[in-house]
């Protein structure tokens, strides 16, 4: 089953936010990589949502309603809704 991907307004700027950084202290080039890196991970939800895990500090207090997944040194927080995953 293939689910939806949305990425919030403030997911967005975080990363644009990214891009700017890396880009001023590191080079734009590595900055495109880490982007497209980020993307990838991103799209990949839409076809396997589950494989994230519980965010350990949200899951010590009870809350299992968010996933993560790693793109290091960045984790992309979101959530699955029927068919839809949202990006935070």
């Amino acid at each position: 089953m293939t689910h939806t991907v949305f990425i919030a307004d403030d997911a967005q700027r975080d990363l644009a936010d990214i891009y700017r950084f890396v880009a001023r202290h590191d080079s734009p080039e590595n900055a495109i990589r880490l982007l497209s890196l980020l993307e990838k991970s991103i799209a990949k939800l839409s076809s396997l949502p589950q494989r994230g895990h519980y965010p350990p500090e949200l899951e010590r207090i009870g809350i299992r309603a968010y996933r993560e997944v790693f793109c290091k040194p960045y984790r992309i927080i979101y959530d699955i809704s029927g068919n839809n995953v949202f990006i935070h």
